[in-house]
């Protein structure tokens, strides 16, 4: 895709530029820091990002320093004693 400035937008495997929320032609948004690869889609592969908005505070704040995100994106399993 070309936008009106005739730059090309970023494809996967490419290195992410600017902190922020990027969309595919498809509709998934991520958000990414500088210094990442983009993504390929797991559907269609190789794919372009648009940056469609910058990080609120709170995303900067992850971004900046993954352990302030407070989900545990940890599996828990509970298995009882028999």
């Amino acid at each position: 895709m070309v936008s009106e400035n005739k730059e090309m937008s970023p494809v996967s495997g490419e290195k992410v530029d600017t902190d922020g929320i990027y969309a595919t032609e498809w509709g998934r948004e991520e958000l990414m820091k500088r210094g990442d690869r983009f993504p390929s889609d797991l559907m269609m592969g190789d794919t372009e990002w648009e940056l469609t908005e910058l990080p609120s505070e709170d995303q900067q704040e992850k971004i900046d320093d993954p352990s302030k995100d407070k989900e545990d994106k940890h599996l828990h399993i509970r298995r009882d004693a028999k």
